[in-house]
């Protein structure tokens, strides 16, 4: 049988190897199938199977170690077309790599076939052990044989709820077997044995691999077959805009700054810095200024510090954050800590440093403030940037109050009986 998605000449593997027999009886299962080249999406992992992708006409993609299903899944979902063939190939490093994906996808049936090229180990990088080397099966770096039993892909993936799982020798005419995994709807899986030429059949002198098969109990045999319809991507014809319900902010303020200005709040997480950064920056934005905001905190996201770059501008901004900001603003020790490294950079500007918390050595003029005093833990933050604002004209004072009086913040705090206590 000539070859129809394959090219012609030699496929680019070591003599003997199951990848050549695999991928020649892919190209006659498809012929089966009489499906057209480009109707076919091939997606490859890392490993020596990989390099087949020059050797197919078909689409081709090279994935990462382990995440040749998960890019075959969302190909599969934004194509939403059972009639457009994705194929997987992967080896039983990949496999076991990129397990989640294998099982999400089985269980969520997507459009989909993979064929394992289960040779038992990684024959790219060496010959290593893989999480489905057999018990007793040796490996240039594991020459005393593995001392535990491999996983069963198959039941594992059957498990899942693929519509079709199966296992393979790879050995002869394999391609009706392939055709019938190809032509299911939804997501199956067809497990091929190979031996590797390069490692597996010196590493293990004399042994055949039905003998390996047999010996680690691994079934030749189908392990799922369901009528299952596949996945079907829902396709939202009408979805509302994610900026439209944003307010426009409308410019009822006007602000003197004629350069920019860049400023560094520090505080503690919980205790509302981004949300105060950001009634700042809404503000400025209502003065006529260009603004731009960088939070930055620990995954943590509760505990530990929390920090905003700002910058205000009566230009356009280019760029975010600042090593070096004209006001540093600190409201905690969990401020301080985090806010050292920039401290040591500024040579010039202003900090304001909350009145409980130790001076830091720098150059600097530091003006001691008791932010958290008269506004309290929750409201210093926004306090501080209120002060800021007045004490540096950066913009009205009544810009922020305006916006803190549209927000759930508005009962929170007299802003305007606190405006009145700032030194």
């Amino acid at each position: 049988m000539n070859r129809v998605y394959l090219h012609e000449g030699d496929l680019p593997f070591c003599l003997g190897c199951g990848h050549t027999l695999i991928a020649e009886n892919v190209d006659k299962a498809l012929q089966t199938l009489n499906l057209d080249p480009l109707d076919v999406i091939l997606v490859t992992d890392i490993g020596c199977h990989g390099i087949i992708d020059k050797s197919f006409k078909t689409h081709t993609v090279h994935g990462l170690h382990g995440r040749s299903v998960a890019l075959a899944s969302g190909i599969s979902l934004s194509l939403n077309n059972p009639d457009k063939k994705i194929i997987v190939f992967i080896g039983d490093g990949g496999a076991t790599i990129g397990l989640q994906h294998l099982i999400d996808s089985a269980h969520r049936n997507f459009n989909m076939t993979v064929v394992l090229h289960n040779n038992m180990l990684y024959g790219m990088t060496g010959g290593q052990p893989s999480e489905l080397t057999p018990l007793g099966f040796k490996t240039p770096t594991l020459p005393e044989g593995s001392t535990q039993k491999g996983f069963d892909m198959c039941e594992v993936v059957a498990a899942a709820g693929a519509s079709y799982v199966c296992r393979l020798m790879g050995i002869g005419n394999i391609a009706d077997q392939l055709a019938v995994a190809l032509g299911k709807k939804g997501f199956s899986l067809v497990e091929v044995m190979e031996l590797c030429p390069s490692y597996a059949v010196k590493s293990n002198p004399g042994m055949k691999l039905r003998q390996v098969v047999e010996e680690a109990g691994l079934g030749i045999r189908v392990y799922a077959d369901r009528d299952y319809t596949g996945y079907e991507t829902e396709v939202k014809t009408e979805t509302p805009s994610l900026i439209d319900k944003e307010k426009v902010i409308s410019c009822d303020f006007t602000s003197a700054l004629k350069s920019p200005a860049r400023i560094m709040i520090s505080g503690s997480a919980g205790e509302g810095v981004q949300a105060a950064a950001e009634f700042f920056a809404r503000a400025a934005i209502a003065s006529g200024l260009n603004v731009t905001k960088k939070g930055s905190y620990p995954v943590t996201v509760g505990i530990g510090f929390s920090s905003s770059d700002i910058i205000l501008s009566p230009e356009h901004i280019l760029y975010t954050g600042s090593p070096s900001p004209d006001y540093m603003i600190i409201t905690s020790q969990d401020g301080l800590d985090h806010s050292l490294s920039t401290i040591k950079n500024m040579q010039e500007g202003f900090i304001f440093l909350d009145e409980s918390l130790p001076v830091p050595n720098t150059t600097v003029p530091v003006i001691r403030l008791g932010f958290r005093k008269l506004a309290g833990n929750k409201n210093a933050a926004i306090f501080s940037l209120l002060y800021l604002a007045i004490h540096q004209k950066l913009f009205p004072a009544e810009a922020m109050l305006q916006m803190l009086s549209q927000s759930k913040l508005a009962g929170k705090a007299d802003w305007n009986a606190l405006v009145t206590m700032l030194p």
